[in-house]
């Protein structure tokens, strides 16, 4: 099996600063990554070099196959499903949400002259209706809630069938019914036979869904610990990685952490 994300040795450095530092990072197929760390650890900046957006100062990346630097990353990007906060703004406040979502079979966040055909149409509805968003359809963008915006994200970035999909802090902001039900249909679909390889970003354990299969935890740009979400979860690397005494626990599916000093 080769990994969809292969990363050996990359370092990317931005006005000086280094961000990321001698990273080497493989994802497989079949499984489900959560990166987390705290503010400033380089997960954003990671997710990004995933996603093909941006590429390393140095170190070699391949997704897909595909060597950054080496490939036409225009057509990488249509393999990669990516849902931001940043790409989000780039979405009008008039678009429709079907053609908020529909726009991503050509790769931009606004309908212009492009031609769709019925395919394209029946396909956005139909993962409209998988995210819940089936009455939302003519809504204008501007109009919706922050959890509907974020579901729509999801959506746009699954409207491609991708075969690596990138999240970045889907729910971060929700209240807690719009999180739940978002994490809940994270879940439904991470768990699914039929969904592509993925890797998610968050700083808070509370928002990992269930099906997640590893976790990557940084610090300072580099790795801190990997590997299957249960063994590399703990108290102890949860507390090392946001600098404060944490007790973690795990509870159906889920996974929670408090202040070891309160207890």
């Amino acid at each position: 099996m080769s990994a969809v994300i292969d990363l050996q040795n990359i370092s990317v450095v931005r006005g000086g600063k280094s961000i990321l530092t001698s990273l080497s990072f493989q994802a497989q197929s079949n499984e489900r990554w959560v990166i987390l760390g705290a503010n400033g650890a380089g997960k954003t900046t990671l997710l990004r070099v995933c996603a093909a957006q941006i590429q390393p100062s140095s170190g070699v990346a391949r997704l897909l196959g595909q060597q950054l630097g080496e490939t036409n990353v225009f057509e990488l990007r249509t393999r990669i499903g990516f849902a931001s906060s940043a790409l989000a703004a780039q979405i009008p406040n008039s678009e429709s949400v079907l053609n908020a979502v529909m726009t991503a079979s050509y790769g931009v966040t606004g309908r212009w002259n492009e031609s769709y055909d019925a395919l394209d149409e029946r396909r956005a509805r139909r993962v409209l209706k998988e995210w819940e968003l089936a009455d939302f359809e003519e809504r204008a963008f501007g109009t919706l809630s922050d959890g509907e915006r974020k579901r729509v994200q999801i959506a746009r970035s699954i409207m491609t069938d991708p075969e690596l999909l990138l999240l970045d802090e889907p729910v971060a902001s929700l209240d807690i019914g719009a999180r739940e039900l978002t994490i809940g249909l994270l879940a439904g679909y991470a768990q699914s036979e039929y969904a592509p390889a993925m890797a998610m970003v968050t700083h808070h354990l509370e928002e990992i869904p269930a099906g997640f299969t590893h976790a990557l935890i940084l610090k300072g740009g580099e790795v801190m610990a990997r590997g299957e979400i249960g063994a590399t979860i703990t108290s102890e690397s949860i507390s090392e990685a946001f600098n404060h005494p944490l007790s973690v626990t795990y509870q159906n599916g889920r996974f929670s952490a408090l202040s070891a000093l309160d207890s």
